[in-house]
This record gives C-alpha cells, sequence and structure tokens, in this order.
C-alpha cells in the first residue's frame, strides 16, 4: 500500500491593528522568538522536538509512515498588519510547493487564525480558499489554530478539521499538531465529520484568558471526556486587538453525526454564557503596583505588564510602569524585556562593568511616552541568541540581536533590567539566566507578557497581578476603538 502523501507548511501571524510597525516580508525571514523562515526539509530539521505545531505533526505523520512533503514555515513576531507584499509573496511560495509536489492526498497548514493583512480582514480564509481551490474540494485540508484565534465562517467552511491549542500558556502546540494527524487519518480513511460553529457573543480580554485556573481550566479539560464519546470540540477564545468582523470566542464541534456535534455545540454556548460573570477583568493601577512591590516577599512578586506585551503587538518599550516604580523608590526589583536598539548598542559600546548615562523605552513614537533618562550600570552582554528553558518553547532559541543586562540608577530606586534589539517576549526564565540574573534573587519580577510567563514564572512566584500601564495592546477592552468587530459582541 502505498503511503499517503501530504503536504504541510505554515504562514503564521497575530496581528494587532492597532499596532505601530507592519509585519514586511522581512520580518517572516529573520527570526525572533521564533526560528526564521524555512523551506523544504529545514521546515521539519529545524522544527524537531520543539513546541510547534507543525513539529508536532511531523513527527507524528513520519512516525505513522506518511510521505511528508514540507514545502515553507514562516512567523513573524506579532505587530500591525501583515503587509500585501508579504502575504503575497509567503503565499505564492506555499502555492507554488503544493503544486510542484505532484499527486498529495493531504495538505496540513499551522495557521494562528488572527492573521490581517493591509487589503484583507481574514488572511487565514483566503489562504485556505486558494489552497482548496488548488487540491480541489476532494483532498483533505486540516490545519491547526492559536487558541487566540479569531475564527470565521468561511474558515470552517474551507478547512475539513481546525485543531485549536487548549492551554495558555500555550503548552501543547506540538500536541495541537499531533491532534491534526489522527484527525486526518480518520478522514483518509473515509471518516465524514459533521460540523457545528458557533460564536461566543462577548469579548475575552487576554489576561483573562489563562486556561491553569477557573474558569476555563474545567472548560478545556471536558474536552478530552468528549473525545472519548467521539467528538472533536474545538474552542478558541479570539485575539482582541485583531479589529475583525468575527474577533472573538467561538467552537467548532465534529462529531459522526449531526445530532451529536449540535448537542456538544448547544452545550458549550451555555457555559459561555454562564462563565460570562465569572470571567476577571481586573488590573492593578501603577499606584497599587508600587505599593504590592514594596511589600517584602519570601518568593519574588511577579507584576505583569500585559498592555505591552510584544507578543501581541505591543512595542516592548512602554515606561509607565518603570516610572512609577523608579518614583516608589523601589529596589530588588526585576524587569524585561525592553526593546531599545539605541540602549543595547550603547550598553556593548562602553562595556561590561562601565557607567554611562542614558535613556530607555518611550523611543516607539506612542502618544505620551517618552524616555526615562537616567546613570546605568552594565552588567552583562550577549549577542541575544538564548536557549529557552522553560515548557513552552522548551527546545527553541530566542533570538533577540545585541542585548545587555543592566543596573538602573535613578532616584533613590534601582532597577535591574534586559534590554534587546530585537522584540520578544518576556516568557522564559532563560531571558534572565542567560545574563546571570537570578529571577529568586528579587523581591519584585516585572514582565512584558501577558499570561505566556505563567509557565515559567508561575512556579516561583508568592502573587501574581496584571497590572495597567500604557501599550498598545489594551486590556480594557471599553478603550479599543473598535470599527470592524461586530455589533453584538459584548464587551
Amino acid at each position: 500500500m502505498t503511503a499517503p502523501r501530504v503536504a504541510i507548511a505554515g504562514f503564521q501571524h497575530e496581528t494587532n491593528c492597532f499596532g505601530v510597525t507592519k509585519a514586511g516580508l522581512a520580518e517572516f525571514e529573520m527570526a525572533d522568538s521564533w526560528p526564521a523562515m524555512l523551506h523544504g526539509c529545514r521546515v521539519i530539521e529545524e522544527t524537531r522536538g520543539m513546541n510547534l505545531p507543525i513539529a508536532g505533526f511531523a513527527a507524528s505523520a513520519l512516525a505513522a509512515g506518511f510521505d511528508v512533503v514540507p514545502i515553507l514555515w514562516c512567523a513573524a513576531e506579532p505587530s500591525a498588519e501583515v503587509t500585501d507584499d508579504a502575504f503575497e509573496t509567503i503565499c505564492s511560495m506555499i502555492l507554488a510547493g503544493i503544486e510542484q509536489a505532484g499527486p498529495l492526498d493531504a495538505v496540513y497548514l499551522d495557521l494562528h487564525g488572527a492573521m490581517v493583512t493591509e487589503s484583507l480582514a481574514d488572511g487565514e480564509s483566503e489562504l485556505l480558499q486558494r489552497v482548496r481551490a488548488l487540491v480541489g474540494p476532494d483532498v483533505p485540508l486540516v490545519a491547526s489554530l492559536d487558541l487566540h484565534a479569531n475564527i470565521s465562517r468561511t474558515m470552517v467552511d474551507l478547512a475539513d478539521y481546525l485543531g485549536i491549542f487548549r492551554t495558555y500558556p500555550h503548552l501543547d502546540m506540538a500536541e495541537t499538531g499531533a491532534r491534526c494527524l489522527l484527525v486526518l487519518q480518520r478522514l483518509l480513511e473515509g471518516d465524514v465529520l459533521h460540523k457545528v460553529f458557533r460564536q461566543v457573543p462577548y469579548l475575552i480580554p487576554l489576561h483573562a484568558q489563562f486556561t491553569g485556573a477557573p474558569p476555563f481550566e474545567a472548560l478545556y479539560g471536558s474536552l478530552a471526556g468528549l473525545a472519548k464519546q467521539g467528538v472533536l470540540a474545538e474552542i478558541s477564545l479570539g485575539f482582541t486587538a485583531a479589529d475583525f468582523p468575527d474577533t472573538g470566542p467561538s467552537c467548532v464541534i465534529y462529531a459522526d453525526k449531526a445530532q451529536d456535534a449540535t448537542e456538544v455545540a448547544n452545550d458549550l454556548m451555555s457555559q459561555f454564557l454562564r462563565l460570562e460573570t465569572e470571567v476577571d477583568h481586573s488590573m492593578l493601577s501603577l499606584e497599587d503596583a508600587v505599593v504590592a512591590a514594596q511589600e517584602s516577599c519570601s518568593r519574588p512578586l511577579v507584576l505583569a505588564d500585559v498592555q505591552d506585551n510584544p507578543g501581541a503587538g505591543g512595542t516592548s518599550d512602554t515606561t509607565g510602569l518603570l516610572e512609577a516604580l523608579l518614583l516608589g523608590g523601589s529596589r530588588g526589583v526585576l524587569m524585561g524585556l525592553f526593546h531599545d536598539p539605541t540602549l543595547a548598542a550603547k550598553a556593548h559600546a562602553v562595556g561590561t562593568s562601565s557607567r554611562f548615562h542614558g535613556e530607555i523605552g518611550g523611543k516607539s513614537g506612542l502618544p505620551g511616552q517618552s524616555p526615562v533618562r537616567a546613570e546605568f550600570e552594565v552588567l552583562a552582554l550577549s549577542d541575544g541568541s538564548c536557549r529557552y528553558s522553560g515548557e513552552m518553547y522548551g527546545g527553541g532559541i530566542a533570538s533577540m540581536g545585541k542585548s545587555a543586562a543592566l543596573k538602573l540608577y535613578l532616584y533613590r530606586a534601582e532597577v535591574d533590567l534586559v534590554v534587546t534589539t530585537i522584540r520578544n517576549q518576556c516568557l522564559d526564565l532563560a531571558q534572565f539566566t542567560h545574563f546571570g540574573l537570578n529571577p529568586m534573587d528579587y523581591n519584585t519580577i516585572c514582565v512584558k507578557s501577558t499570561v505566556h510567563f505563567r509557565a515559567a514564572f508561575g512556579p516561583i512566584a508568592n502573587r501574581i497581578f496584571s497590572v495597567a500601564s500604557p501599550g498598545v495592546f489594551l486590556c480594557d477592552l471599553n478603550k479599543i476603538p473598535y470599527k470592524q468587530v461586530q455589533e453584538n459582541r459584548r464587551i
């Protein structure tokens, strides 16, 4: 029996429509939190063992005896819209690779689900449409999506199956890719899966989407039991910074019987309606964050600068929380990661153990944001190539560019921090220990991240608070100037 031939490709971007800079082709070609653009066999070779959907799918497919045809994989750090040039160029490469692959039994795509381009509100639907038109209606087309996907009816109709992450922090990305392979095997054996798609009538801010605690822990925990009953339930919680008609949570249910899929969809929607009042939207004010940082703890307090998360399109250079802590005379504080190529270059120029005056942050042109001028001591320097040590990105390498660990002196305060040349979300202890900074030595740790940091920092934290500090990833949804989101989606 001939081994099934499956083409695999990935094109990921989480679009913050209120961001500052757009994602051009260069941003997809470079390495940052993720690997650089990969072509052909490098897709498998250079993602092997990583917690990535395409790695999980490829490993499972090869183990099952599939003939895997890798085309391309790329991702860009979340930002404003993907440029039309980048979208068209990458789509053309994927389509050309599929066409040149010869006869195929199936196609798998590693997508995000919240891509907006300069001209398209629904980037994933456009790519799925083009792939479907190329391979025809009878070739199974499956895709993995991020838990923050904003799913449209078109996406559901075009794909035979959409597998969605079930954890935030995303610890199950490779596992989701492997689940797509299991479903694909069923499709190739002739199974027909009935689909039911439902959209939840309210939005959920990302800092409230943590799946390791109520209310979403039990909701996602129930999905494995449904699978044992023959029903595949996929839930996304949506990405609130993508201003798109279908922004928000949704459910896609697959089952052998249409009635089973409908019943599960109805039950999940009822659960979502009951959970609406349980979602925790709270954030500490800057004043309360300073007070919290002054309390002595046996383990570090973690303050999450949730609205300046580069992993959600933030600039990673706002100074609201830093300024508040400095004015409060805070000491024993560790903060990262600041995206400040100018300051990083100056630190490299003066060298380790040197002191100099400089400016940090506030350089991206955001209204109300200006740099903090202070004295700095260079604690350590690096080329920014850092191997992740945590569960989420384990096996991968952060590319932060020329980076530095600095001690900032201002007023009577002292803050240790890490500055980078390439934007990276602060979500792994290695992003500090790489510079010789031990997070356990500090009273307070401030991370520019929304939830992903919890996988690595949660186990060492005494308490964790989200902080309402300035940034372009607004978590107070009432302040977002939406233009495209459906009017019936409650905030």
